[in-house]
């Protein structure tokens, strides 16, 4: 049984950690309102953008006839040969098995393309964060960049280079195939892990995407734009879908690092809440500990009075 001194010291102990763990809890529900402030204020955009290019899409006839090369190429499937895989993850730890999860996602994508007869030099892993980078390195998958500043502090432009790196090397034939592994952010109380095709777009899969990634907490109305038959339309369908084809490609990798941003600290919450919780707990019990042996003492030096006044 431990001595009272050494109890003394593990409650001071346990204390000493609340602190820290209430404080993180703070500090990440506060970035976490202020990712979920940022996905509030860019989805709307975001949905409204691919309505109006899917609308054009359908008054330009067969998706990619009448369209500039590039933006052609950008949508047409191929046998995949080389593929390039973006998986997001966060730079710290103390967030519960955020990282965890979607690193194993990560290299069970990984894994599939080696048993379809793919090598190593025939998958690219672009490692958003410095916990995938690290796995990633383990595995023997260096990222061709450093994206850990861009997993702390999502911006556009960060992402916006990263989009046209893949669409570059989409275009080149360098890539086959990019898709995203990341976690969504679903609620604060769960974030699964989502694999999905980046690379060639399908951009009447893009709005059920879309759907998919929209947290819970922004289902406000969108309106839909009106049928592009409809409106004079200047300049051609074909040069205006040219245009918002990238925007849309870009926006998307932007979406995704805000989506697995605000997941991040979402889980952080949660697990630093988790930790006060049973810090409390734990806390609880050892003042009790504590208490009954003090009683203890307290009670066997009476008796030891007692006793030596009745000799």
């Amino acid at each position: 049984m431990a001595s009272l001194k050494e109890i003394k010291g593990r409650i001071a102990s346990v204390g000493s950690t609340l602190k820290i763990t209430s404080a993180m809890k703070m500090v990440a529900s506060a970035k976490l309102h202020k990712a979920q402030q940022a996905i509030g204020n860019m989805l709307p955009y975001q949905k409204q953008l691919h309505c109006i290019l899917v609308d054009l899409m359908a008054s330009a006839g067969a998706e990619g006839s009448g369209l500039h090369p590039e933006s052609g190429v950008l949508m047409v499937s191929r046998p995949v040969g080389k593929v390039a895989i973006v998986a997001f993850s966060s730079n710290s730890s103390l967030c519960g098995a955020f990282n965890s999860n979607v690193i194993k996602q990560a290299l069970a994508v990984v894994n599939e393309y080696r048993s379809q007869g793919l090598s190593d030099s025939d998958i690219t892993v672009y490692s958003v964060g410095r916990k995938m980078a690290d796995a990633m390195r383990k595995a023997g998958f260096r990222s061709p960049a450093d994206y850990s500043r861009m997993a702390e502090s999502p911006s556009y432009e960060a992402a916006s280079s990263l989009a046209r790196e893949l669409q570059d090397g989409f275009l080149e034939g360098r890539f086959d195939k990019v898709e995203l592994v990341y976690n969504h952010y679903k609620s604060t109380a769960s974030q699964p892990t989502m694999r999905q095709t980046y690379l060639p777009l399908a951009v009447s899969d893009a709005v059920s995407d879309f759907s998919v990634k929209r947290p819970e907490v922004f289902e406000e109305e969108v309106p839909h734009p009106r049928n592009p038959e409809d409106l004079l339309i200047e300049p051609s369908v074909d040069e205006l879908i040219d245009v918002l084809l990238p925007k849309v490609v870009r926006l998307r990798i932007y979406t995704t690092l805000l989506d697995s941003n605000a997941a991040e600290h979402a889980a952080r919450t949660v697990a630093m809440q988790t930790a006060t919780d049973n810090g409390n707990d734990l806390l609880a019990e050892l003042t009790l500990e504590y208490n009954k042996g003090r009683q203890q003492k307290i009670t066997s030096e009476i008796l030891d009075i007692v006793g030596g006044t009745l000799q």
